[in-house]
């Protein structure tokens, strides 16, 4: 892989288009997405902790602004490494902003994908396929790869395609934002996976996303992982940062956020972050600071701070091996924090993770979203065979509560099982907590409609 390839401004439909004068096509990026529905939405679902009363506890939206800023820093301390480096980079106008906006807009994006719930909420519509494992009737609609997408539901295929749909929502990002995008570059069902290597942990493409992903991936050169058809690649290098980035702002915020709703002592917060801090904790000057949320905050801006340092010099000492797809390692997994950062990890899955709100949290995730598909799968299914005039009162009832946008969608998939409960998925994954919540409450007949 070479950088000039990488840094590709290319968009999905476009052809050579021009640099605006003084907004870079990557700050274009940036901006999409901020402005953008799915993202706004964010700021309703969940991170970690339910959306209490106190106004600190983070959303996915703070969350995703967060990693942005970090992964913007890295991005410009690397480019600006990089820009030294190679020639070519800057022969071709290339600057360190353009690594720092493409990090940026990747970072910002990066849990844009995620349904109601978090994590939970992938796990939960996962297992409602599972449970229909038996069902022949229903199984046979699929092929296996499309079964392995709804049987392993994943955020980071729904956010790539939800970042690349057509209509009000295409966002056309550039092919460098969605290569950092994309953490998990192969689809669910490739054989064997080597889950040693950090880019097949998961999967990041739907089936239904395949043939686009092929083509941005032949537009950079990112590498093909296996022969035959193409299923998976090496991670185009900057997705390293925007990992990073993500690694740093959960372990980090997430300590804090446990620290100021007392799960976890502020001796306890102490000791940890001062382990990354190191000789840069002052703690007379610390004392001095009044509240604990202050003092709390001071250590969190130190630790992150040393923390970006510590990934960018990683990054460049494992640029070469990022380049020819020999290095598959989190970063944060190899710097001189790492030892610290994992036994904040194991503190947070200990005290914070398994708190009481986390996981009543969860259980309401497993009761509605599967409540929800079962009922507007039925009701798609029953458009499919029977168009809208012989549906039941029901299921009209249910297709006219769907936004228009949404329908528009799944009329488009009529005639394709897969598609049509992908964008059924699109539609559900699209709620907020607080929005599943109370659709499921008024579908069950659980509530009526406010005046």
């Amino acid at each position: 892989m070479n950088w000039v390839k990488l840094l590709s401004e290319k968009r999905k439909l476009e052809q050579n288009v021009a640099r605006q004068k003084g907004r870079s096509p990557f700050e274009q990026d940036f901006d999409r997405i901020i402005f953008s529905t799915p993202f706004r939405k964010l700021q309703d679902k969940t991170q970690v902790h339910p959306l209490p009363e106190e106004d600190f506890v983070h959303t996915r939206l703070t969350h995703s602004l967060e990693v942005s800023s970090v992964g913007r820093s890295m991005g410009k301390m690397v480019g600006e490494a990089l820009i030294e480096k190679y020639s070519e980079l800057k022969e071709n106008g290339y600057s360190s902003y353009d690594f720092a906006g493409i990090v940026a807009s990747a970072s910002l994006a990066h849990d844009i994908g995620n349904p109601p719930f978090g994590h939970s909420g992938e796990e939960a519509i996962s297992n409602y396929f599972k449970d229909r494992e038996t069902d022949a009737n229903f199984k046979n609609k699929f092929t296996s790869e499309e079964w392995a997408d709804l049987t392993d539901y994943e955020g980071n295929a729904q956010g790539f395609r939800l970042l690349n749909k057509d209509g009000f929502q295409g966002l056309k990002l550039t092919f460098a934002t969605l290569g950092a995008f994309s953490k998990y570059p192969r689809v669910s069902s490739v054989g064997s996976v080597d889950k040693s290597k950090r880019s097949q942990k998961k999967y990041g493409v739907f089936r239904s996303n395949l043939d686009f992903f092929n083509a941005i991936a032949a537009e950079m050169g990112l590498l093909s992982q296996r022969d035959g058809a193409v299923c998976m690649w090496s991670r185009h290098p900057l997705t390293f940062l925007v990992e990073a980035a993500d690694d740093i702002c959960y372990h980090i915020i997430d300590l804090e956020d446990g620290c100021m709703l007392n799960l976890v002592s502020f001796e306890e917060t102490f000791d940890l972050l001062s382990g990354i801090i190191r000789e840069r904790v002052d703690k007379k000057k610390l004392d001095q600071i009044p509240s604990t949320s202050e003092k709390t905050g001071t250590l969190r801006a130190l630790a992150i701070a040393r923390l970006i340092e510590e990934t960018v010099e990683a990054f460049l000492e494992n640029e070469a091996g990022m380049l020819d797809g020999t290095f598959d390692t989190a970063l944060t997994d190899i710097i001189p924090s790492a030892a610290v950062l994992e036994n904040i990890k194991a503190l947070s899955i200990q005290r914070i993770y398994n708190s009481k709100t986390v996981l009543e949290t969860e259980l309401a995730g497993f009761r509605v979203l599967p409540g929800l598909m079962d009922a507007y799968l039925k009701c798609v299914f029953e458009l499919q065979h029977k168009g809208f005039r012989k549906m039941t009162k029901l299921n009209k009832n249910l297709w006219l509560s769907i936004p228009e946008s949404h329908r528009v969608s799944i009329e488009m998939e009529k005639e394709n099982n897969y598609g049509l409960v992908m964008a059924c998925l699109d539609f559900i994954a699209s709620l907020t907590d607080s929005n599943a919540i109370a659709l499921y409450r008024k579908i069950m007949g659980m509530s009526l409609p406010s005046k």
